[in-house]
């Protein structure tokens, strides 16, 4: 499957196992799995009828591993990011001392003002590493990177998770805990 394909699939299944699972007839279930063969179904019935094969490469080649499947492969799920109110079940984990989150330059003020917030999704969404802030903050306009003393957060009684593909995930982030970096 070449990769503008793996991309496009990816969309839709990042939408509707994020976003609109009702609007191709999907329910998420307990920690957000959907079993492979109905979100099969779904696809066919809407239009994009995939092989198990091809999701497998959907899944594989996702270069942001935005999906999984549970240990038996008979399930599947978005790693992080929904809008829909889903449990993923992921535990607490100590974070890096530091993260960092990359978002546009115009919108800097507001949040050196306001601290992140997780807008549509259910938590805000961090890396550990710079060049994950950089490309994630340069889909919306010029790129800012914005260090996160999560060490600090911790100790202060903030909470942390980390999705299957190692995204950092926590309610909200004060702005006292942001610098430019």
């Amino acid at each position: 499957m070449d990769e503008r394909t793996i991309i496009r699939v990816s969309k839709w299944l990042s939408r509707h196992l994020r976003h609109e699972p009702g609007e191709i007839g999907l329910s998420l279930g307990p920690g957000g799995w959907v079993p492979v063969t109905e979100l099969l179904a779904a696809l066919a019935r809407h239009g994009l009828p995939l092989s198990r094969a091809r999701l497998d490469e959907v899944v594989a080649g996702n270069d942001k591993r935005r999906f999984a499947f549970d240990e038996t492969g008979t399930l599947i799920r978005a790693s992080q990011g929904h809008s829909v109110d889903v449990d993923l079940g992921l535990p607490d984990a100590d974070p890096p001392a530091t993260l960092f989150h990359g978002t546009a330059e115009r919108f800097l003020p507001a949040i050196l003002r306001e601290g992140l917030r997780p807008r549509s999704r259910h938590d805000v969404h961090l890396s550990r590493d710079t060049e994950t802030a950089v490309r994630v903050g340069s889909r919306h306009g010029k790129p800012v990177v914005l260090a996160v003393d999560a060490a600090a957060m911790t100790r202060d009684g903030h909470r942390f998770q980390v999705s299957e593909n190692g995204v950092r995930l926590t309610r909200v982030v004060p702005s006292q805990y942001l610098s430019r970096h």
